[in-house]
C-alpha cells in the first residue's frame, strides 16, 4: 500500500481532536497539535504525527500532567528558569522560546532553560520561534532515552542531545541547523521500522562493534556520535547546559520514556534568542547572510555534486512541497492512527 498524502491542516484538526479526547484543554491541544504539524511539513517525520500513539499511551498511564503549572521560578534580566509541572514538553518549550525573544527584545540575548518537561518535538521547532522576530534561536535539550555511551564504553549514560540553530536571512531562506549529538536521532530510528525499512551502516553498532542496520533490533546495541570521540564531548556538554544547570535529568537520571510511561521524565531543554539589532544594523546583518549562502553555494564543487546545500535548506523545500501536496503518512502509520480515531470516537483523516 503506498503512502497517503493528507492536508496538513486536516492533520492539525486531527491531532487537536485527539489531544481533546485524552484529557489536553482544548487551547492546549490546538498548540501540541499546531507543533507536531509544524514539525510534519519541514519534514521532521520522526518527531510528527508518529509521537501520537506514545504520547498518548504515557497520558493514559497518569506519565504527563494535563493541566500543569508551567511557572517561572527564577529569573533575572537576561535569564530564566521555567518549572514545566511535567506538562507536555511543547507548551513548556513554547512558553521558554516566547520568554526568551522577550528578554532578547530588551537585554539583546535571553537564556531560558527548563525542568520538569518532557518531549517536545523537533529541536528547529523553537530555534525556529525566533526568526519570526528577526532573531538568532539556538535550542538544547536532553533526549528522552539514553542511546549513548560515553567513548569507549558500553553503559548508556547520555542521549542524543540535540542542539539547533536558527540564523534569519534577508533575500535567502534563514539558515537553520537541526541535528542530534548522535549520527541519526533515534526518531529516525523509529520511523525506519514505522516504514519497513534498513537503517544505513553508521547509525548503530551492537555491543561487538559490528553495524547494526535492523531498527527493529535497535535495544540490541547504541547509536553512534558524530565525529567519533568529538560528538560524545558535544553530546555531554549539551545535556550539562540543558539538563544539569536547570536541575534537569542527566546521565543514570534519564528516564526511558519508550518503555516507562509513569515515572515522570524530568526532561531539561533551554533556549537562547540573541537580537541581531543589538549588535547592529539588521538589515546589514541579513544582507551578510546573504552574501555568505550565496558564497557557499556558487563556491567549486566536487565532481558529480550538483549542488551545495546550506543547513535548513531542504527542510524548507520540504515544507513548500508538503503545504503544496500534503503530508506523507506511511501504512502502517496511518493504520495506527484510524485505530486511534475509532478508539476515541473522533473523525479518521481523509486523504487527498
Amino acid at each position: 500500500m503506498p503512502e497517503s498524502r493528507v492536508p496538513a491542516a486536516q492533520v492539525r484538526r486531527f491531532l487537536t481532536a485527539a489531544f481533546a479526547s485524552l484529557g489536553l484543554p482544548a487551547g492546549d491541544a490546538r498548540t501540541v497539535a499546531g507543533l507536531m504539524t509544524e514539525a510534519e511539513l519541514q519534514g521532521s517525520d520522526g518527531h510528527g504525527v508518529i509521537r501520537l500513539v506514545p504520547y498518548a499511551r504515557r497520558i493514559r498511564a497518569g506519565g504527563i500532567n494535563l493541566t500543569p503549572d508551567i511557572r517561572v521560578v527564577k529569573e533575572k534580566a537576561a535569564m530564566a528558569l521555567i518549572d514545566g509541572d511535567n506538562g507536555m514538553g511543547h507548551l513548556v518549550m513554547k512558553k521558554a522560546a516566547e520568554l526568551a525573544i522577550a528578554k532578547a527584545r530588551q537585554c539583546g540575548v535571553a537564556w531560558v532553560g527548563t525542568r520538569l518537561s518532557n518531549h517536545a518535538g523537533p529541536a528547529s521547532l523553537y530555534a525556529r520561534m525566533a526568526l519570526a522576530q528577526d532573531m538568532v534561536g539556538l535550542y538544547f535539550a536532553v533526549g528522552n532515552a539514553n542511546h549513548l555511551p560515553p567513548w569507549g564504553g558500553l553503559d548508556m549514560l547520555l542521549s542524543t542531545n540535540p542542539i539547533a540553530v536558527a540564523v534569519p536571512a534577508g533575500e535567502e531562506p534563514p539558515v537553520v541547523l537541526d541535528m542530534a549529538t548522535t549520527v541519526a536521532a533515534y526518531g529516525k530510528v523509529k520511523a525506519k521500522a514505522q516504514r519497513g525499512e534498513q537503517m544505513p551502516v553508521g547509525w548503530m553498532i551492537d555491543r561487538q562493534g559490528q553495524p547494526l542496520t535492523d531498527p527493529k533490533r535497535a535495544e540490541e546495541g547504541f547509536l553512534l556520535p558524530i565525529g567519533g570521540y568529538k560528538g560524545y564531548g558535544l553530546a555531554m556538554i549539551v545535556g550539562l547546559l540543558a539538563g544539569t544547570l536547570n536541575g534537569a535529568a542527566m546521565g543514570s537520571e534519564v528516564v526511558d520514556f519508550n518503555h516507562d510511561d509513569t515515572t515522570i521524565t524530568n526532561t531539561g531543554q533551554a533556549i537562547l534568542a540573541i537580537d541581531p539589532d543589538a549588535f547592529g544594523e539588521l538589515a546589514a546583518f541579513k544582507a551578510r547572510v546573504d552574501k555568505l549562502v550565496r558564497e557557499l553555494r556558487a563556491s567549486e564543487r566536487m565532481p558529480g555534486v550538483d549542488r551545495i546545500f546550506m543547513p535548513g535548506e531542504q527542510s524548507h523545500g520540504k515544507r513548500i512541497a508538503n503545504e503544496r501536496e500534503g503530508l506523507a503518512l506511511p501504512p502502517a502509520l496511518r493504520a495506527q492512527l484510524d485505530a486511534f480515531a475509532r478508539d476515541a470516537g473522533i473523525p479518521l483523516l481523509q486523504d487527498t
